[in-house]
């Protein structure tokens, strides 16, 4: 899960520009002032980079980052890695 939270505190920090200094494994989407719509753009973000199937109908705000990290942590080991990714350990 280690590399899946790393990126994703990139992703957060780069794409959504929340400060990395607020980004910790309990803190909430909502929290990072993430609205729903951010919210659903970070798991599309995260479907296409993973290629993973999110279900976006559990993208919610209240969502910790761990949270977020594991059920695409959780896809990569039912699905197999994906190709493209490995650089991102």
């Amino acid at each position: 899960m280690d590399r899946v939270y790393d990126r994703l505190v990139t992703l957060l920090s780069d794409k959504f520009e929340v400060d990395p200094g607020q980004i910790g494994p309990d803190v909430t989407l909502d929290e990072l002032a993430l609205d729903s719509l951010a919210v659903v753009e970070l798991y599309v973000t995260l479907q296409e980079e993973w290629q993973v199937p999110l279900d976006d109908s559990a993208a919610a705000a209240d969502l910790t980052v761990t949270d977020v990290a594991r059920a695409v942590t959780a896809l990569l080991d039912t699905t197999g890695p994906s190709t493209g990714h490995e650089a991102v350990q």
